[in-house]
């Protein structure tokens, strides 16, 4: 159900003349999907007349849940005890849980932290605005979780942070039964979402000024098995490659178990996609990718990496590696490690295996002691870190073209550098000589590397050199945010009529199925007419939002999932 936009959301301070719009914060925890997610959550907000919150409190505060590992449960609750305090002094207020925790945890939070406003979960995050004033309205919490997709949730606004790069799903949901996941019991079965919808987002998303995207979905590589292609993903691949002024491609996570040789040909014979590659391997020990339910062996995964680098030999591959699954033996282990030696990994997000309640797992015989696991992730993380720098160094002395980012170095400012993200996504920090122009977010430089760490790559230029920069779309878009976040005018058009909220009807509802009432959710699109060429190019017509940025904290000890 598509509603009139609604009206901007106002906090009296006084008289009438005095109302302020609302303002509003997303904090996100968890894996690049998350990420995603809260981009839709704050253009939702802002569609619905909240205005994100800079220096000040914000008057709703909005958690997006990640539940893959153990210490989730602590760092949400650990946040809502702090908020608990804020929300004591700070009149209105309001607090928000949704995600994956939020979907698993349901009445669970309120129980909890009864100071919360509103718990939503995964396939309704279009309610929010909804549900907030209903809160409001009503002056009691309301939670909503629903067991099936209300709205997809690349059809919600957006609000992204950046200008050069953006996120764009192309399934939602799994299916596969890892033994140690839980997300397919919160996200549910995969559902895809037709190639011309995709490709509509990502040209608005170039039109608007990007270079970069990042296709998502919890197995990637299986988008097309629900309509039933499954070739669709290296189609896909292959289609958003012709789109003019998109440079650079990225997909994650694929699935092993999944990943053919047409998946390959379309990264190698498509000059967008960038060579590198996010492989989840989870173990080296055939034994225990059995027991995790991982439909493939170490044979075939080393064979996968294989035929990559023979089509794509500078491809940067990573992975994520489990350590301590229930019943894990140190034979099992130096598997592990044997398959990391083979590998030579560029990266790897190594995770010291947690129950998660609901998994099969979690009630597995032999549970690992937490202090052999400890042991064996310190062995694990000292081999990769040694590898990571042995192929890193192997770039000292070359060229690479680095997409300039924002706030990416931590250090940065200290060390008069700047950083960004070269083809295989390695993190290269690089300085501006004097008298070189400085190049903004965005914006393309080509450096020489002379240092190499484990994690980073360094590129100082020589004595009297300049830096080569290419100023792009990217770095014009960025311009124009940085006016219009000054207080400049943004140019005409651009800016969304205000419109009306409803508040559906009142009460505390959770949705148990199929059959379960949808709420009334306030979302007004539209779409640019190149998108909607594109669109009607391909398969299908869609119905896009207008692109507007998040504000992601994106944790990585949350993991990849």
């Amino acid at each position: 159900m598509t509603l009139a936009p609604p009206a901007p959301v106002l906090t009296e301070n006084g008289p009438a003349d005095t109302a302020r719009a609302r303002t509003y914060e997303v904090r996100t925890y968890g894996c690049q999907m998350n990420v995603h997610d809260s981009e839709r959550l704050s253009g939702s907000l802002e569609a619905a007349g909240y205005v994100r919150a800079t220096d000040e409190q914000a008057d709703v505060v909005v958690i997006n849940t990640c539940a893959v590992r153990e210490n989730a449960d602590n760092k949400l609750y650990g946040n809502l005890g702090m908020l608990a305090s804020v929300k004591k002094v700070h009149e209105g207020m309001q607090i928000a849980v949704g995600g994956c925790l939020a979907q698993k945890d349901k009445s669970v939070i309120l129980e909890k932290a009864p100071w919360v406003d509103v718990v939503f979960g995964t396939h309704n995050m279009g309610a929010l605005p909804t549900l907030l004033e209903r809160a409001r309205h009503n002056d009691e919490a309301q939670i909503e979780i629903l067991e099936s997709l209300d709205v997809f949730p690349s059809t919600l606004p957006t609000r992204r942070e950046s200008t050069y790069s953006g996120w764009v799903s192309v399934s939602v949901g799994c299916n596969n039964t890892c033994t140690f996941c839980i997300v397919p019991a919160l996200r549910g079965k995969e559902k895809d979402r037709r190639p011309g919808d995709v490709l509509a987002e990502v040209q608005a998303l170039v039109d608007d000024g990007a270079l970069e995207v990042t296709l998502l979905g919890q197995t990637v590589n299986s988008y097309g098995v629900e309509f039933g292609d499954r070739q669709a993903f290296g189609k896909l691949l292959r289609a958003a490659g012709t789109i003019d002024g998109l440079e650079r491609i990225r997909f994650t996570s694929p699935h092993p178990a999944a990943f053919t040789d047409d998946v390959i040909d379309a990264m190698a014979e498509t000059p967008a996609v960038m060579p590198q590659l996010h492989m989840p391997l989870q173990s080296g020990s055939d034994r225990i990718l059995k027991a995790m339910k991982r439909s493939y062996r170490s044979e075939k995964f080393l064979g996968i990496l294989d035929r990559v680098r023979a089509k794509i030999p500078n491809a940067a591959i990573s992975t994520d590696i489990i350590v301590g699954f229930p019943g894990e033996t140190e034979e099992d282990f130096q598997d592990t490690l044997r398959v990391v030696e083979a590998a030579r990994f560029a990266s790897a997000f190594t995770f010291q295996y947690s129950i998660r309640p609901g998994t099969p797992a979690a009630t597995m015989a032999d549970q690992v002691p937490k202090e052999v696991v400890q042991e064996r992730y310190e062995r694990l993380t000292a081999l990769q870190d040694h590898i990571s720098r042995e192929e890193n160094q192997k770039l000292v002395g070359q060229i690479v073209n680095v997409l300039v980012s924002a706030g990416e170095g931590k250090r940065d400012a200290e060390r008069h550098r700047l950083s960004g993200r070269a083809e295989d996504s390695r993190l290269v920090h690089f300085d501006v000589p004097e008298g070189s122009e400085t190049p903004r977010p965005g914006d393309i430089v080509t450096v020489r590397i002379s240092e190499a760490a484990s994690f980073h790559l360094i590129a100082d230029a020589a004595p009297h050199e300049q830096l080569l920069i290419r100023r792009t779309r990217s770095g014009d878009a960025w311009d124009r945010a940085e006016a219009e976040s000054c207080g400049v005018p943004a140019p005409a058009g651009v800016a969304a009529e205000p419109g009306r909220v409803s508040l559906g009807l009142p009460g505390l509802r959770i949705g148990t199925g199929p059959g379960a009432a949808l709420p009334l959710t306030a979302v007004s699109t539209k779409r640019a007419d190149a998108a909607r060429t594109q669109a009607e190019r391909t398969d299908t017509e869609s119905t896009d939002a207008p692109q507007v940025s998040t504000t992601p904290i994106y944790d990585m000890l949350d993991g990849e999932r």
